[in-house]
């Protein structure tokens, strides 16, 4: 089982229980918005994600960890997705559930506990980040952890009666801990 420790915060699996406290605790910041609303989505949907999880697992291309505070406390989770073994690279992404828990450092420990396992324990060469215009927060987070703009789709989604930018970010092992 994967344990990667933080300062404050660590990283392991995310069992059944955790997945549903997830789905039970998630805030949604309309002023500061990451992903497209799960309305519609019950509790008992969550028992379907966390299967889904189960099945990515098998895959060398997935993994989901939760992010934890010190003391036990589940504050969200962080996954490298699309893994490519051949190109060495994939992409990042994070959610903490709660909006009191947000913009207290614990996304950025949880970023450099991923990216660094992403790089020296798996081996990658290449991580990938996308946000919405609108977050200024991821933005300054990413920018922060030494990822480059490298494009924009414009007008890519729809969200509140407008259509938003996605913003591509990427980082490269070499630019890592510079």
């Amino acid at each position: 089982m994967i344990k990667l420790q933080g300062k404050d915060i660590y990283l392991a699996a995310l069992e059944r229980e955790h997945v549903k406290q997830l789905w039970q605790n998630e805030e949604y910041d309309f002023k500061n918005p990451t992903q497209p609303l799960k309305i519609g989505y019950s509790i008992e949907s969550s028992a379907d994600y966390y299967e889904d999880i189960q099945k990515r697992r098998k895959d060398d291309s997935f993994v989901q960890l939760g992010i934890f505070l010190n003391d036990g406390t589940l504050l969200g989770d962080v996954a490298l997705q699309d893994i490519d073994s051949f190109s060495r690279s994939c992409t990042v992404g994070m959610g903490i559930s709660k909006m009191k828990d947000r913009n207290r450092g614990y996304g950025k420990q949880t970023l450099e506990l991923i990216i660094s396992h992403a790089f020296y324990q798996i081996g990658l060469e290449r991580v990938s980040a996308d946000t919405w215009e609108v977050n200024i927060s991821a933005q300054n987070a990413l920018e922060k952890l030494g990822f480059t703009l490298e494009g924009r789709a414009r007008k890519a989604v729809y969200f509140g009666g407008r259509r938003l930018d996605v913003l591509h970010y990427g980082l490269l092992r070499e630019e890592w801990r510079k």
